[in-house]
């Protein structure tokens, strides 16, 4: 199963988020679930740096796969655009990831932390 882990801030901002694991909804480079969270998340991560200029703290496991966490950097040294684009794109997958959830529920879950 993939887990998605979202950190918001005391502010209501995601902070960064985590996406673990493999989803087995099919046979490697068929898995259909797989191929939308990869999409989503790559797609969001290409966004924020190339649209909104940020170039957020990236860690994967690259041999193995299954393993993404992103940070973006503290929100002090963003400009407000920067900052607002970032979290569009974030929001955006957050969503994106709960539509693939709600039709797959035995292969992701999604979690969304706020910071208390």
């Amino acid at each position: 199963m993939i887990k998605g882990l979202f950190k918001r801030n005391d502010s209501g901002r995601i902070k960064s988020f985590e996406l673990t694991g493999h989803a087995n909804a099919g046979e490697y480079g068929s898995d259909i679930v797989c191929a939308a969270v990869s999409a989503l998340a790559i797609s969001a991560v290409n966004g924020i740096d190339s649209l909104a200029g940020v170039k957020p703290l990236i860690e994967s496991n690259e041999s193995e796969g299954g393993q993404l966490y992103v940070e973006i950097p503290s929100h002090h040294s963003l400009t407000q655009e920067q900052t607002n684009i970032t979290q569009i794109l974030l929001e955006n997958l957050l969503l994106g990831l709960q539509s693939v959830q709600s039709e797959n529920s035995d292969s992701i879950e999604v979690q969304t932390l706020t910071k208390q």
